[in-house]
């Protein structure tokens, strides 16, 4: 990842609605969920505001939507949340050990994996 889209995927996460809904789709794994319980979940946000920010998310690359029938289901990229955080923690330190969350997760499946409390 280059420091022109970090900054860009940064940006993104860096409003409170669209960082809630970020999470919200990494939480619910490769399924996703509808925009219906997105919103839901949400508690009510505006439909205008809520398809804006996924809009921005997908723009991004952070989120990709789907269209099943009359729905579209969102779900989390994972690759992309991938490339953020090794491009956040890329030579730190140094190469010293100095972010033990961060080493027990130095993948993206053993992130998937880790308890929230860790």
């Amino acid at each position: 990842m280059e420091l022109l889209d970090a900054a860009e995927v940064l940006a993104a996460l860096g409003h409170e609605s669209r960082l809630a809904i970020f999470r919200l789709l990494v939480e619910a794994g490769p399924a996703g969920l509808n925009v219906s319980a997105i919103a839901e979940r949400m508690g009510g946000v505006p439909g205008a505001t809520l398809s804006f920010h996924l809009s921005h998310l997908s723009r991004v690359g952070l989120i990709k939507g789907e269209r099943q029938s009359r729905f579209i289901h969102y779900s989390a990229e994972y690759a992309t949340m991938d490339e953020l955080i090794a491009f956040l923690t890329r030579n730190c330190c140094q190469g010293k050990a100095c972010l033990p969350k961060t080493a027990q997760c130095d993948t993206t499946a053993k992130r998937r994996a880790a308890p929230a409390d860790t």
